[in-house]
């Protein structure tokens, strides 16, 4: 009799699994790839406000271009392609595999993850080569420490809340809620408009918000004088990325 592969196994197979599937999906790529790219290169040439044009648009554009990303692929689209697998029977088939729903969350973020690893060099290399960005030279082993944590914490938290969605809701509801979610954290969470040019109450919520706490830390990522407050968003940040895919593990409905 043979042995059940180990859980590590399993998870790393069905990981890149949900990879292959992700690839195949030609509109996913077009959002996750080509609209990030779009958005930076067509924001940084329009002169808006106090951005300019430019590199310096540039360097203020990319940290919210790059949480876009990471929203868009962990919350959006993987909340609602789950959403949609488990609406048509393909999650109840893996309730009978020898992987607990933990360890499907874990799958599917990790494939995300590999995703977004992807769009966020692709981002930088547009930045760099195409734009004109010239990346900062000082603290280089600290930024890219910075940039491993934004990207696996952010991915966890934007992830999770999309899974826990997909495990609880009806598929319509999720692509909804998720579509909506989506915009609140443009509109609030400090990608686009600074906090500072919120209302007082709005800017107080901004901040709980995992979108601005991703925001802030690839600040310190990508400007060239990386300082200020960092605790307090890689607390709220890890505060998410504990708490949603938790969430999720623990209301995770197989149909």
């Amino acid at each position: 009799m043979s042995r059940p592969a180990p859980l590590s196994r399993s998870i790393l197979a069905l990981a890149a699994m949900e990879l292959r599937l992700a690839l195949r999906r030609g509109e996913n790529l077009l959002v996750m790839l080509v609209i990030p790219v779009a958005v930076l290169a067509f924001f940084a040439n329009l002169g808006i406000g106090p951005l300019g044009t430019g590199p310096s648009a540039v360097a203020a554009l990319l940290p919210g271009t790059i949480a876009i990303a990471i929203i868009a692929t962990s919350l959006v689209n993987l909340g609602i392609a789950t959403g949609y697998e488990r609406s048509y029977g393909v999650l109840k088939r893996l309730g009978g595999a020898p992987i607990s729903r933990a360890g499907v969350i874990a799958a599917k973020i990790i494939a995300v993850l590999a995703i977004e690893v992807f769009q966020v060099v692709l981002l930088l290399v547009v930045a760099a080569l195409v734009l004109g960005w010239d990346p900062p030279a000082n603290d280089l082993a600290r930024r890219a420490v910075l940039l491993v944590v934004a990207l696996g914490l952010g991915t966890f938290a934007f992830a999770g809340l999309g899974l826990f969605l997909a495990g609880r809701l009806r598929a319509e509801a999720t692509l909804a809620l998720a579509n909506a979610l989506f915009l609140a954290f443009l509109m609030l969470g400090g990608t686009i408009l600074p906090l500072n040019h919120l209302p007082g109450p709005l800017a107080a919520l901004g901040v709980a918000l995992p979108s601005s706490a991703l925001t802030d830390v690839l600040h310190q990522v990508v400007s060239a004088d990386a300082g200020g407050e960092l605790l307090r968003p890689l607390l709220v940040l890890g505060a998410w990325a504990v708490g949603a895919p938790a969430l999720a593990a623990r209301t995770f409905r197989w149909e």
